[in-house]
């Protein structure tokens, strides 16, 4: 009996945590010379991390864009929108202006 409440216990708390993902996320922004790491609610709006980027590293964020799997990323999106997990990273692409001289 004490071993079937020994293998009930740890299996009982494994899909507890997977039922109830964390309530934060660790995100890595990387424009491919900086990466910085972010630790973020899941219902964060991503200007605040957006802006905190762009804000480190002396960039406008007007002129970067951000990607998560090859699509843009709005500021008004978080990350439980965006379906992301914990470790996933945001790539961050200088915005280009202008066309043939």
């Amino acid at each position: 009996m004490s071993d079937n409440q020994g293998s009930q216990s740890p299996g009982a708390e494994k899909p507890e945590e997977a039922q109830a993902p964390s309530e934060h996320l660790n995100i890595k922004v990387t424009d491919n010379n900086n990466e910085v790491f972010f630790k973020i609610k899941r219902t964060t709006q991503l200007k605040k991390l957006m802006d905190a980027f762009c804000e480190r590293q002396g960039k406008d964020v007007r002129s970067c864009r951000f990607l998560f799997d090859g699509q843009r990323v709005n500021p008004t999106d978080n990350p439980e929108s965006l379906e992301m997990a914990d470790g996933d990273t945001l790539e961050v692409h200088q915005e280009q202006i202008g066309g043939f001289c």
